[in-house]
């Protein structure tokens, strides 16, 4: 098995985090431990790709793909597509 690159799961996380989802729902379906997926949010987040929403009635703060990640996201897409051809 491939070790995957950091592009591979940038698109992961922003591809997981466009309808909104928690930080532990990100760490499971992207398969990510605890360490790296901090490492990646605070990233994602200091780039604006990412925005937190703090939701009122559960209490859950959730992550979602900014509109500058969903481009960037765009074109990561595109840019994968060409590349296999």
């Amino acid at each position: 098995m491939r070790r995957r690159s950091y592009i591979d799961v940038l698109v992961e996380i922003l591809n997981e985090a466009l309808n909104g989802c928690t930080k532990t729902r990100l760490i499971y379906r992207c398969n990510l431990n605890y360490q790296s997926s901090k490492r990646h949010l605070t990233k994602l987040l200091n780039a604006g790709l990412l925005v937190k929403i703090k939701q009122t009635s559960n209490n859950a703060t959730l992550y979602k793909t900014s509109e500058k990640g969903k481009e960037l996201l765009q074109v990561l897409r595109r840019a994968r597509m060409l590349i296999s051809g």
